[in-house]
């Protein structure tokens, strides 16, 4: 018997993951602004993951951009990754059945500006005993949909051509960045 693979997307598919986790949770915590000061220990964990996946992709998105990169910071993420994708700031994710726009790397427009949920990320991860708070579905919104932004442009060529399979469940992107259907319930995306 033989068994033929190819390379999976393992970025996307983690993004996916997180995806649904935070889709889960909608279940439980209404995706509305009411309530986007609510704090959780599974929304903790969604924002720890979704922190550190940004992290680990914003680096290779940085070797892309300059293959002798030595970024490992958000200012030096910054820097390397607006240089190639200026515009990355103005970027709106869509999480249409709740009736929201995230905007999540508009602190980028500054030349020294910090997203607030990677604010909230690091003090989550290194102070939670008295920055639990910052665990907030407002954070973990924008979190993951930084960590969507992040993804298709990291595979860009496949979110252009459609190739991004699974599709997302909760996120869509703005109507400058969709690029139609290839297939029904295929998305193109144009970065």
């Amino acid at each position: 018997m033989v068994i033929h693979t190819e390379k999976t997307d393992v970025h996307w598919n983690y993004f996916l993951a997180i995806e649904r986790d935070l889709e889960v949770l909608s279940r439980y915590v209404e995706f509305d602004e009411r309530n986007f000061q609510c704090f959780s220990i599974e929304i903790a964990r969604i924002v720890l993951a979704a922190g550190a996946e940004i992290d680990v992709v914003c680096k290779q998105m940085c070797q892309a951009v300059n293959p002798g990169s030595i970024a490992n910071d958000i200012n030096a993420y910054r820097t390397e990754i607006k240089s190639a994708i200026p515009n990355i700031p103005d970027f709106k994710v869509l999480v249409p059945r709740f009736g929201i726009i995230l905007q999540p790397w508009d602190e980028w427009r500054s030349q020294t500006g910090v997203p607030l949920w990677w604010t909230a990320y690091n003090k989550i991860k290194h102070q939670r005993d008295f920055q639990y708070h910052q665990a907030s579905l407002k954070n973990a919104l924008n979190a993951v949909a930084g960590l969507f932004v992040v993804v298709l442009y990291l595979y860009k060529d496949k979110a252009k051509s459609g190739e991004l399979l699974p599709t997302t469940q909760l996120f869509d992107v703005d109507e400058e960045h969709a690029g139609g259907f290839i297939v029904v319930g295929t998305p193109t995306y144009e970065l």
